[in-house]
């Protein structure tokens, strides 16, 4: 793990997310105490959005076209080019 200060942390953020984005963890000091702890982001999350979207995909699925009692996407679309 990569230690460095804060100054130097507010000069090089762009070069320590880059680091940050191959793996690395970089403690951030402040007055020679840690003060932050910049690390990649966790795996899971990235792969919880591609569940979310799989969800959708399938509730959309199970829903079908109908938007209200007898009214479908088409209808709509219908409408809006009327005005």
């Amino acid at each position: 793990m990569k230690t460095i200060g804060f100054y130097q942390a507010r000069t090089h953020l762009s070069q320590l997310l880059d680091e940050v984005a191959r793996g690395k963890k970089v403690l951030i000091t402040r007055r020679g105490k840690p003060a932050a702890l910049l690390t990649p982001p966790p795996r899971e999350a990235q792969a919880d959005v591609r569940e979310v979207i799989r969800r959708m995909k399938e509730f959309r699925r199970q829903q079908g076209p109908i938007l209200g009692p007898g009214l479908t996407i088409r209808e709509l679309i219908e409408e809006g080019r009327r005005f």
